[in-house]
């Protein structure tokens, strides 16, 4: 496909949805960042975005207050696992 004959179908087709501005490989950095944001490594992203350096796959690493707020809970667990199996342990009553 030209870019000529496919601009203006990509442009309606923008339009109808009420995404007018949206470019084409908008998709596609949408679609690394949701791979990104799934866990996928940069290796993956690498090889899902047909890229050759961790450089150009590092741009789909968006930290976001999501991902933030899953990472510190994941910890969260962590750090209450190591409690429950240290014996003698003083607990913290705000944690407990």
């Amino acid at each position: 496909m030209r870019r000529s004959n496919f601009r203006p179908i990509w442009n309606t087709a923008c339009m109808a949805a009420g995404a007018s501005g949206l470019h084409f490989h908008d998709l596609r950095h949408t679609g690394g960042t949701l791979a990104a944001a799934s866990g996928a490594t940069i290796k993956e992203l690498m090889a899902r975005l047909g890229h050759s350096s961790t450089r150009a796959a590092m741009i789909y690493q968006h930290a976001t207050s999501d991902r933030d707020q899953v990472i510190a809970q994941a910890l969260g667990g962590l750090a209450r696992q190591a409690r429950a199996t240290m014996p003698n342990q003083p607990r913290n009553p705000r944690t407990a």
